[in-house]
C-alpha cells in the first residue's frame, strides 16, 4: 500500500511540474486567471479533478 500512495504521490509532483517547467508564461498566465475567478467555480473545478482522478484510479486497477 506504501509503494502504490508513493508512486501516486509522486506521479502528482511530476504531472503538476510540468507546466510551470515546460511553459512558465502559460502557467503564470492560468493562474491570474484563476484569481478573477469566484471560489465555487474553482471548487468546481477541484471536484471535477478530483472525481477524474478518483476514475482514473479505478479504470487503472
Amino acid at each position: 500500500m506504501k509503494n502504490w500512495l508513493f508512486s501516486a504521490l509522486g506521479l502528482m509532483l511530476v504531472l503538476e511540474g510540468f507546466m510551470p517547467l515546460c511553459f512558465p508564461e502559460g502557467w503564470r498566465e492560468t493562474f491570474k486567471k484563476m484569481i478573477t475567478m469566484r471560489s465555487g467555480q474553482i471548487r468546481f473545478m477541484g471536484l471535477m479533478s478530483f472525481l477524474l482522478g478518483l476514475i482514473f484510479l479505478l479504470l487503472g486497477r
